[in-house]
């Protein structure tokens, strides 16, 4: 199995170089941050941000164009997303959305591991897997998987040894119940003398300095940890909009954050749009994350997002007052 060679990735190369594994100067490059590092010895050093290209090996996640019905077409749509400018590629075989239900781990696997092997036969980019299970985790990391993406905050126990032992990269995330019920989980109390608002950022950022601490208490490294306050995950779409305006409020440690917030109904509720129909408003949205200090964009549009960067990096090579 072919594996990253050590170096830099995407974090100091040109949004969009196609193969995310090739530096290039021309990227104006901002204050230097913890770099993320990734099984084998490569790293992206977030100069910039990155994009996580969605790709959903499930034939019934939201967003309809999205779902492959295939191995092969998985691993298609995920070597598009890397010719698009994709930095790393997320395979996802259990979908997640509202009043969904978990499937077997055996459905699971069968969906997922001859996707990513498929893939990874004809790309060495980045794979992070999207599963709350260490089993199947386990198996994705054998077929060359860097990052595991955890909708439930590593509550499978055997998660945190495994990424620990194997040298994964993790994304640990905030969710309010399960995809079947998040819909229905009320928003936690805020606790005296705090608004609704100040409620919802402590629990968030609750959660995942906790997560961190489990995670560096049984071995990951710092720099092999990515956050996600978990948008549109038992969250309305006003608390959705909250988390946006005060992204700044949950950063801590440096750890860089994941959002994902692609096509999804908070965004319908503002714009009046359907799942399809969404692409200027995930657009926005993901504006408002990168200027709230969002590191990573989770999507599905990767040439979308790849026009965004490129303006939102333009926008601070001016502002620093770097020519280019």
């Amino acid at each position: 199995m072919r594996r990253p060679a050590a170096g830099s990735f995407a974090g100091d190369s040109v949004p969009g170089n196609g193969s995310g594994l090739q530096a290039n100067a021309a990227v104006p490059v901002s204050q230097k941050k913890r770099p993320l590092v990734l099984p084998g010895g490569g790293f992206f050093d977030l100069s910039r941000p990155l994009i996580m290209a969605i790709v959903n090996c499930t034939p019934d996640s939201f967003y309809v164009p999205s779902r492959a019905f295939s191995p092969e077409e998985a691993a298609d749509r995920a070597l598009t997303a890397e010719a698009e400018g994709a930095d790393i590629v997320d395979f996802g075989a259990e979908s997640t959305r509202p009043g969904s239900q978990y499937i077997g781990e055996e459905e699971e696997l069968r969906r997922l591991i001859p996707a990513l092997r498929i893939f990874r036969k004809r790309s060495v980019l980045p794979v992070s897997v999207d599963t709350r299970r260490a089993a199947v985790a386990r198996s994705a990391l054998d077929e060359g998987a860097d990052m595991v993406n955890d909708i439930s905050g590593f509550s499978d126990p055997g998660l945190v040894p495994l990424c620990a032992r194997r040298g994964a990269a993790v994304v640990l995330m905030h969710m309010r119940g399960t995809p079947r019920t998040m819909a229905a989980v009320p928003s936690a109390a805020p606790g005296s003398g705090k608004t609704a608002a100040d409620g919802l950022i402590a629990e968030i950022g609750s959660f995942l300095r906790a997560a961190a601490a489990r995670a560096l208490a049984g071995g990951i490294a710092a720099e092999k940890i990515i956050l996600d306050p978990g948008i549109g995950f038992g969250k309305s779409a006003g608390e959705n909009m909250i988390i946006l305006n005060r992204l700044a409020e949950i950063r801590f440690a440096d750890y860089p954050l994941l959002i994902g917030i692609s096509r999804k109904s908070f965004i319908g509720e503002i714009t009046g749009r359907a799942a399809e129909d969404r692409l200027a408003g995930t657009v926005a949205a993901n504006a408002a994350a990168l200027f709230g200090g969002a590191g990573i964009l989770r999507v599905h549009d990767t040439a979308a997002a790849l026009d965004l960067i490129r303006i939102f990096t333009a926008l601070g090579s001016r502002r620093n007052g770097e020519k280019g």
